[in-house]
C-alpha cells in the first residue's frame, strides 16, 4: 500500500514538473470560470419568459419618450381675405359706412331702397363682366347660417377664431350648408341679385364681425384676424343713432342697418 502511494505521489511530481503545466491548468480554471458565467447569465434569461407588454421595442429603438403629452397643434393666424378669387373680373360698389369720413365717401356707404337710405354695414362687390363672380371664404371657419332671404337673397355666415365672423348675402348657387368646416378660398356660392341693392346688379354683400359688430372690412384685408377690432368710431354709432330723431333702425342687410329720411 505504501508502494502504491510513492509511487502515485512520484508520478504527479513528474507531471507538475514538466514544462507547460502551470500555464495549462490556468487556462482551464479561466475556460471553466468563463463557461459559469455564461450558463449563469443564459439562466436569468431563460427564467424570463414572459414578454414586457408595457414595453414599445419601436419606441426603445428610436429612443423617444412617446408617453409624454404632445403639444397642442396650433394653427397658423390666417390674414383676412376678399371673398372673391384674386383674379376676378369686379369692383366695391359700395363701401363701409364710418362716421369718421368725409361726407362724399359716407354717400357712398348709403344703400337706397324703399325710397329710404341704409348706412352699409359691409361692402358691395360688382361683377364687371358677365362672367359668374364665384364667392369664396375669406377665412376659414364654420358654416353657421344658410337661408333665403325674400329681400336679401340666399345668406351664409361663418363663425371664425377669435370670435370673428363673416357675412355674405346677395347669393346664388350656394354649395355649402350649415354646420359645414370651410377653409379659407373654399367656394361658397356666386354672386347674385337682391331686391336691396337691386341697381347694382349681380354682386356679393359681404360683412366682417368682432364680437358681432361690424367693422370696414377694408381696413382689415391682408392683416391676421387677430388683428380685427373695434374702433372707437364703430363702438359708438349706437349713440350717435339714438341723437339723429329722423334715423330708425331695421333689419336689412346683415342685422343694424341705419335709415336716413
Amino acid at each position: 500500500m505504501k508502494e502504491e502511494k510513492r509511487r502515485f505521489s512520484h508520478y504527479w511530481k513528474r507531471i507538475v514538473k514538466k514544462k507547460g503545466f502551470f500555464p495549462t491548468l490556468y487556462l482551464v480554471i479561466a475556460a471553466l470560470m468563463l463557461t459559469g458565467v455564461l450558463w449563469y447569465q443564459n439562466m436569468d434569461r431563460l427564467s424570463d419568459t414572459q414578454p414586457n407588454r408595457d414595453v414599445n421595442l419601436q419606441d426603445e429603438i428610436r429612443g423617444g419618450d412617446f408617453e409624454q403629452p404632445s403639444d397642442p397643434v396650433t394653427h397658423p393666424v390666417e390674414n383676412v381675405n376678399l371673398p372673391i378669387l384674386e383674379d376676378s373680373d369686379s369692383q366695391i360698389v359700395t363701401k363701409f359706412y364710418d362716421y369718421q369720413q368725409s361726407q362724399e365717401e359716407q354717400q357712398q356707404a348709403l344703400v337706397f331702397y324703399n325710397n329710404k337710405y341704409y348706412q352699409s354695414q359691409g361692402i358691395d362687390i360688382a361683377a364687371t363682366t358677365s362672367e359668374p363672380l364665384q364667392v369664396v371664404a375669406a377665412l376659414s371657419g364654420e358654416v353657421v347660417e344658410v337661408k333665403e332671404d325674400p329681400i336679401l337673397g340666399y345668406v351664409v355666415q361663418i363663425e371664425h377664431d377669435h370670435d370673428v365672423t363673416t357675412y355674405y348675402s346677395s347669393l346664388t348657387d350656394v354649395r355649402v350648408e350649415e354646420g359645414q368646416q370651410v377653409t379659407q378660398g373654399e367656394l361658397l356660392a356666386h354672386a347674385g341679385t337682391s331686391i336691396f341693392g337691386q341697381e347694382k346688379g349681380s354682386h356679393v354683400h359681404f360683412e366682417l364681425r368682432k364680437n358681432s359688430q361690424a367693422v370696414d372690412p377694408e381696413a382689415f384685408f391682408d392683416q391676421p384676424v387677430t388683428n380685427v377690432a373695434v374702433h372707437e368710431a364703430e363702438d359708438v354709432t349706437d349713440e350717435a343713432d339714438q341723437d339723429e330723431e329722423s334715423e330708425t333702425e331695421t333689419d336689412l342687410e346683415s342685422g343694424r342697418t341705419t335709415t336716413h329720411t
